[in-house]
């Protein structure tokens, strides 16, 4: 086997590979407005209370209708799991593994078709939609290995007269919960984790992204995947939602999302049920208020500005690990405003498959929220430097906005937005500056830029994030290479695409025989 590499990103500056992008945008767009169904044991199911998904950037759109489950259907759903797991936990683990190497096959076969996807459900441009299918790419052959790894267990001390053997032993059925921002590498990544490791799923996609989690669906059942190892329910967070993390069978959850969802879920998670045999698990990755630290001693103003324009208006700034708030040292503040301006104002907003720097938000109500929040900054002393406000009307656009003067106890500069909306904070110094970085209740991520090594080491000491990074943008995790996830607010610091990451969906057991002469 080869050892893992990551997948590469699609140049699209090549000619070919536009034109191979744009043929797979024009099949993708003969194909909406479908219908999907939801599938419990291999039997699609198709409802008429469904989920309309409209595509952000053209809202007359409808990308296509999924099929809701009803509670009793979601019952159905984890005792079809439950059953199939105590055939599943017997599979052999090399074969759970090659299923997911068949899988990322596929999907490289597919790779443009997927993005495609993205596009028109939620707004990504062609590199940010390219690059959620690489991780989750990424995901599938990283887990595959590493199932392979944990299968061969643990060396333990030796003792005379005994052998031991530790194993690890999958833990039952697992509630998945995606998030609709990376609405396939963070649900395929949670997924496979789950039934590499020998467990049983019930996946719960986003309704702002449930055309690509049937398609992913599609993938696993052309991989020929046994049915009711996932089963795939999409609908209402308060009507199911609630019924399957709360089930007696339910052994796990995984979760991806805002932080009062995440909270929601801890706590019915803990609330033992009738009928109840363990502590459920919960691996939940909220949200972050993430900071890019600047110091007055740069290597380069205008890269690190480069760096933050990147951070926060990547995907619309609807990335948890978005840059929200840029911290700069009054030396230099007006004029890295200043530069920060000038960049923001070169980013093209648009329809997504026109390839933009800038598509829309992903809904609504997301709109909504985050125009209100533009407006909370202003009415609590903030100066709009740049954008500020809608920028189109056939879609749910807003500009990329900059707004300057914000004190670090401003509610811009401590709630998450999820938005296009970067604070810009002044801080006496660097040290002063790390304070107020870590003056929220998040820890997702969080970037230092200085040619001052001795600071550079007091942020990897002091800057208390799960993902830190020193001279570059808080973006970009790669599998493998930053294993992903935060600290206080943001989660239970999980570290998806880690070496540890498999763990949280195993348990140990040590079998030890007391050997006879």
């Amino acid at each position: 086997m080869k050892p893992f590499k990551n997948e590469p990103f699609t140049d699209f500056t090549s000619k070919k590979n536009a034109v191979a992008f744009r043929e797979a945008l024009e099949k993708v767009h003969g194909e909406l407005n479908k219908e999907y169904p939801l599938i419990i044991g291999g039997e699609k199911i198709f409802t008429e209370d469904k989920i309309s998904s409209l595509n952000p950037s053209n809202t007359s759109e409808t990308v296509g209708r999924v099929s809701k489950a009803s509670p009793e259907m979601a019952n159905r759903a984890i005792e079809t799991a439950n059953l199939k797991f105590e055939e599943w936990k017997t599979v052999p683990a090399k074969k759970r593994a090659d299923y997911l190497f068949k899988a990322a096959k596929l999907m490289r076969k597919r790779k443009h078709e997927f993005s495609a996807w993205m596009v028109y459900e939620v707004g990504k441009n062609w590199a940010e939609a390219d690059g959620d299918v690489a991780e989750a790419i990424d995901f599938m052959e990283f887990y595959a290995r590493e199932m392979l790894r944990y299968d061969e267990g643990r060396k333990l001390i030796k003792i005379k007269g005994e052998e031991n053997t530790q194993y690890y032993i999958p833990l039952g059925v697992g509630v998945v919960i995606p998030p609709w921002n990376f609405p396939l590498a963070i649900l395929v990544g949670m997924t496979t984790a789950a039934f590499v490791t020998g467990n049983t799923v019930v996946l719960k996609p986003s309704s702002d992204s449930p055309v690509i989690a049937s398609k992913f669906m599609e993938l696993l059942s052309d991989i020929g995947l046994p049915d009711g190892v996932v089963n795939f329910l999409p609908g209402s967070g308060t009507l199911i939602g609630d019924l399957i993390v709360s089930h007696p069978l339910t052994r796990f959850i995984s979760f991806t999302g805002s932080r009062e969802v995440g909270l929601h879920i801890n706590e019915l998670a803990a609330r033992s049920q009738p009928g109840q045999k363990w502590i459920k698990r919960v691996t939940a990755e909220m949200g972050g208020k993430d900071a890019i630290l600047l110091d007055d001693e740069l290597k380069s103003m205008d890269e690190a500005a480069a760096g933050v324009i990147s951070a926060a208006f990547g995907y619309q700034g609807q990335k948890c690990s978005a840059c929200s708030r840029v911290i700069v040292p009054e030396k230099i503040y007006e004029q890295f405003v200043d530069i920060l301006v000038d960049k923001a104002a070169n980013i093209k907003v648009g329809a997504a498959d026109t390839n933009p720097g800038m598509a829309a938000v992903i809904n609504k109500r997301s709109e909504e929220s985050i125009l209100n929040y533009i407006k909370k900054a202003v009415d609590e002393g903030g100066r709009i430097a740049f954008g500020g406000s809608k920028a189109d009307n056939s879609g749910y656009f807003i500009q990329p906005t900059i707004i300057a003067n914000v004190k670090s106890s401003d509610t811009i500069a401590q709630e998450e937005v999820f938005g296009p909306v970067l604070a810009v904070i002044k801080s006496k110094d660097f040290d002063d500056g790390l304070q107020i970085a870590n003056g929220t209740e998040y820890g997702l991520t969080g970037a230092a830029y200085s040619k001052n090594k001795k600071k550079l080491q007091k942020a990897a000491d002091e800057f208390f994030v799960g993902n830190l990074y020193l001279n570059r943008k808080c973006t970009g995790a790669l599998v493998g290479v930053h294993p992903f996830g935060g600290f206080n607010m943001s989660g239970t610091c999980s570290k998806a695409g880690g070496f540890d990451y498999l763990l949280l969906f195993m348990q140990t057991k040590i079998v030890a025989e007391k050997k006879y002469k």
